[in-house]
């Protein structure tokens, strides 16, 4: 026999859940989303078995347990980080969640650096709007260059430590460090301002489609969302 538990976690703390369940051998079982009719929200359940534990279960009394893993209140712009880095399985889920609901499933780890492929077509394919489409192909060339600047910085310094390392070895390790680790720095700027930049771009391309009093309300949500994580930050 078997039996569920579910655990309701925060979206910020789905991969620290999940990668403590790969770390516990649970095998990925499954992932659906669906909407809450209430308030139009969304949840997401990530189902996996946890192999060590039912193992031992069922040689006692035959039973095993279904972990999941629940995500509640998930609003329809919020990114929700995947879990293929550690399930590669999920991918059809997550692919179906995006496809289904748009959600924006982000740091896909199958073939796609991270996006979805996506078209300018009618339902039922993705809706994408050739701004967003453009912006989505940006933001992949500037994260590419930004980790070919990473790596060219890194060998050439590494190489200069080599060439240096008569001089002595803690000297020269010290040297190649420090801009290794700069450049590290200005490849995650780059970074972190493509996906600001991606962002910006969806949310405006959905506020132009909706009605202009709906927008003007998500406009004053999103500024107040805004303010209050500002206060956070700076408290």
């Amino acid at each position: 026999m078997q039996k569920a538990i579910y655990t309701t976690v925060e979206l910020d703390a789905l991969l620290s859940h999940v990668q403590a369940l790969k770390g516990a051998g649970a095998r990925f079982v499954q992932m659906h989303a669906e909407r809450n009719v209430d308030d139009g929200t969304y949840r997401l359940v990530y189902t996996f078995i946890n192999v060590r534990a039912a193992q031992e279960q069922i040689a006692q009394d035959g039973s095993y347990a279904i972990e999941n893993l629940v995500v509640d209140g998930i609003d329809q712009y919020q990114e929700i980080p995947s879990i293929s880095s550690y399930y590669p399985a999920v991918f059809p889920f997550e692919n179906e969640a995006h496809d289904l609901f748009g959600l924006a499933i982000t740091d896909m780890q199958i073939d796609f650096k991270g996006f979805f492929y996506q078209v300018s077509t009618a339902e039922p394919m993705s809706v994408i709007t050739p701004e967003v489409k453009a912006a989505r192909e940006k933001a992949m060339k500037v994260r590419a260059a930004a980790e070919a600047k990473a790596r060219k910085a890194a060998a050439e310094k590494a190489a200069a430590a080599a060439a240096a390392a008569g001089e002595g070895a803690g000297d020269a390790a010290g040297t190649a460090a420090k801009p290794t680790a700069a450049a590290g720095s200005d490849a995650q700027h780059d970074e972190a301002a493509a996906k600001a930049a991606l962002k910006a771009a969806e949310m405006e391309a959905k506020l132009a489609a909706m009605d202009p009093e709906k927008a003007a309300k998500v406009r004053a949500a999103l500024a107040a969302k805004a303010a209050r994580d500002k206060q956070k930050k700076e408290a």
